[in-house]
């Protein structure tokens, strides 16, 4: 059966990782809780490099004003880390959250890595908060 051949492949991986066959990468959770977003920074131990993953831009309500403080969380902990990013990247567009994205990047380097239609949702958005958009 397919179900008994996948479930040993499974198996023989989660064994791999706990003998030290296989670097694992580290997952750091961030929480914003406003938007009730889940945000992460994913790195290999080894070489430092992280990806940053669905980033969020602070946006009060009721002034209409953005800031950076969870994107300031981020930049710290990769600081604190000394990790390296190579990848920002938007899993989806976000109805809940604008990107902190381009900030990061402008701070962090890496590649920028979004589905085209993102870049219409955040440009839109971009205009109405004053934020820019995606390059």
């Amino acid at each position: 059966m397919d179900n008994d051949i996948n479930l040993e492949r499974a198996a023989a991986q989660v064994e791999a990782v706990l003998q030290g066959n296989i670097r694992t990468p580290h997952v750091k959770a961030f929480f914003d809780r406003p938007t009730f977003t889940a945000s992460y920074v994913v790195h290999d131990p080894t070489t430092r490099v992280a990806a940053i993953i669905d980033s969020v831009l602070d946006f009060d309500h009721p002034s209409g004003r953005t800031s950076y403080e969870s994107a300031d969380a981020m930049l710290a902990y990769v600081g604190a880390e000394g990790l390296k990013v190579d990848w920002l990247l938007e899993t989806h567009a976000h109805a809940d959250h604008l990107s902190a994205a381009p900030y990061l990047q402008e701070k962090l380097g890496g590649k920028l890595v979004i589905g085209a239609e993102i870049v219409t949702v955040q440009n839109v958005f971009g205009r109405i908060f004053n934020e820019g958009s995606f390059p």
